[in-house]
């Protein structure tokens, strides 16, 4: 059987969320309608991937918050770490300045946790400028 973009997209985010700690069923179901409401109704695939099925450039950073949400903000709130570390990478941060960017984040993690996946994302580039 042939998965479709899509489809895998929404099996990986569910067993992503499924296997995050103190998640409940509700709130995991939630998220991941939501997610999968917000990318399908504002874009088309077409849109989102390449003629290669590659995610196009400006779409990386919301795909890795929203299917790493739960790792990241541990790193957030821990200000180091992998994920933290690719955060840096996909917002351009320089290697030499990538330990000030995580002081940063940690400082910001409150407003970086907001429930606003829009908020959270501005909240990101912010902190590069």
């Amino acid at each position: 059987m042939r998965l479709t973009r899509w489809t895998w997209l929404l099996t990986c985010s569910t067993l992503l969320i499924l296997s995050a700690s103190g998640c409940s069923l509700k709130a995991t179901f939630k998220e991941s309608t939501d997610t999968t409401s917000n990318v399908t109704g504002t874009t088309s695939g077409r849109t989102w991937f390449t003629e290669d099925g590659l995610l196009h450039p400006e779409h990386k950073l919301t795909a890795f918050t929203t299917l790493n949400r739960a790792n990241l903000e541990q790193d957030l709130a821990r200000g180091e770490g992998e994920y933290v570390a690719s955060l840096a990478t996909l917002l351009g941060v320089p290697v030499a300045q990538q330990s000030i960017f995580h002081a940063k984040a940690q400082e910001s993690f409150e407003t970086l946790t907001d429930s606003d996946h829009e908020i959270q994302l501005d909240q990101l580039r912010m902190l590069v400028r």
